[in-house]
This record gives structure tokens, sequence and C-alpha cells, in this order.
């Protein structure tokens, strides 16, 4: 099966369980164009990671001892709140970096949760631990078939809504997003990966030549801060050259301020990556070119609302 069956399996299997998230087309953000703009922050606890979380969990059976999930934070809160939707014990595990806003977004899911010292990669060794110990089927945030597939459900998604850009700009962590992105638009649009400088670790493997691990840091640590891009992500990132730019800080926090001062719009900072691309110059698009950026968190750290 290829990827583009894999991922239109996946969209029949969670279609009721995840949401439709709405697009516009907008001009502003200082851009001499109108760019199309799906607003994926607003899918179930704020990011993408449902829809992986959910095809994962619906795809098979499920252990007694339930399932375990390493996060920054964002993936954590999909899985639990998937689990619980299905009724199935859920244990994730995050590294202190997640943030009180988002520890306290899994706690109100009912998991357990587990807050782990250092960052995502130590969390993940936590959670590989617990799943050897106690049987519990693992999810893993971005490396695997399954979630990558339910990742990209949201590029189908986007596309059957009438998407008509050339160019789609794309956050990227450790790579499931934008992996499944790749895999259903099997090179029919230009796909446009967008780090941070301090979190760049699909750049630094494409400029290798092979997945090899970064040091994380920056304000979209806690949800861009893979060590090593996924093997998945990887190989459709050479298959289909996938163009990859970075941006700072500033302006990421400037396109995150844009976002909410020109159009309401609350998203945290790796929500914000992809947009901050356009806005900073990183990435140039050609007279003409069609324009879109995919918003993929609104888990802002503090709770805005407390």
């Amino acid at each position: 099966m290829d990827w583009k069956e894999r991922i239109a399996e996946a969209a029949r299997r969670v279609e009721g369980h995840v949401l439709r998230t709405p697009v516009m087309r907008t001009g502003g953000f200082g851009l001499d164009r109108e760019i199309d703009v799906k607003l994926e922050q607003l899918q179930h606890t704020g990011t993408f990671k449902a829809r992986g979380a959910f095809n994962t969990l619906l795809g098979g059976p499920v252990p007694q001892a339930g399932i375990v999930a390493a996060s920054g934070g964002n993936h954590g809160a999909a899985v639990a709140f998937a689990a619980h939707r299905l009724g199935y014990p859920a244990h994730i595990f995050v590294p202190q970096m997640a943030g009180p806003s988002k520890i306290a977004l899994i706690e109100r899911t009912g998991a357990r949760l587990t807050v782990v010292e250092g960052e995502y990669a130590n969390a993940a060794e936590a959670a590989a631990d617990y799943e050897e110990a106690s049987g519990a089927m693992q999810i893993h945030a971005y490396d695997a078939p399954a979630t990558v597939a339910g990742q990209g459900t949201c590029m189908a998604e986007w596309e059957a809504q009438g998407l008509e850009a050339d160019t789609v700009l794309i956050a990227v962590g450790g790579g499931g997003l934008i992996g499944g992105a790749l895999g259903w638009l099997q090179g029919r649009r230009k796909v446009v990966a967008v780090e941070p400088v301090t979190s760049c670790a699909l750049h630094a493997a494409l400029a290798a030549g092979g997945p090899c691990d970064v040091t994380v840091s920056g304000v979209a640590a806690n949800a861009l801060g893979a060590r090593r891009i996924g093997r998945i992500c990887y190989d459709l990132a050479r298959r289909h050259n996938a163009q990859s730019v970075l941006v700072n800080d500033t302006a990421i926090t400037t396109a995150q301020t844009a976002l909410w001062q020109e159009r309401r719009l609350l998203v945290e900072p790796a929500g914000a990556t992809a947009l901050a691309a356009l806005m900073s110059g990183a990435y140039r698009p050609e007279p003409g070119e069609r324009v879109a950026v995919l918003l993929c968190g609104a888990n802002v750290a503090p709770d805005p609302l407390g």
C-alpha cells in the first residue's frame, strides 16, 4: 500500500473522531500577496496530532495495559484525549520543558502523567522503559506509519476543501505532519519545511545525508524540539525534494504576534513558525506563486485564560 492509499484509509477511519478544521484566504502580515491558511490549531487538543492518535488506536487491537506515549506536550495531549474517548488507559511521559500549560492539558484528560527531567529524548527513553515493563502499546509522536498516515489526513482534507496553492509551508519538529503531507501530495505541490534555527533536525539531516542528532532550544522547542528527524519524514523529504528553510526566534514570535493582532488567531510559537518564513523572507515566493500556510498548534504558554 502506498502512502496515498494509507492516508485515504486513515481519513475514512478517523472520520467522526477528528474535526474538519476551517480554511481561509487572507492578506496582511506585511506580505505582497494573499495566502491560503488552514486553521489546524482548532483541532481537538489544539493541534493536528489527534489525527495520528485516533488513526493508530482505531487501526488494530489495544493491549489490556493500554497506551503509552512520549511527548513534548502536544502529542501526549492528543493521545490522552483519543484514549479517553475510546475507553483506553493511557500513560504519558513529558519533559519538564513541556511547560505548565501543556502539562495541565494532559492532566485534564484523566491520563496518568509522568514529568521527567530534560527534553523530549529523555521522555522517550522513559516511555520505552515503561512499554517494555508493562506491555502497553506505544504511539510514537512522529516516526510510525500509522501516525504519519493520520497526520496526512490534514493535507487530504485541505485539498478536498479546494486548496489551490502551488506551495505549502509547514513547520517541522519530528516530521509527522510534513511527512503525511508529502506522502499525500506525492510531489504535486511544492512543500517547504520550516524549522527554528535552534531546532532543525530535518535541515541537518538533509545536509548530512541522513538523520543525525541536533541540539534543541528556543521558543518552539517544546513542540518542534525533536533531537533527530524521523526516518519516514527524511525519506519522503528526499524523495519529493522538500525545500528546507530556517527561521529565528524573533521571526517566530513576530509572526505569532501578527496572527493575533491582525486576525485574532491565537497560536503557540510552533503554530506560527511556517508563517514566519514568509514574513521574515526566509522563503521568498516567485511572482504569481500561490502560497499556503498550515497553522498547526494553539497551546500557548501560559494559558491565556488560566
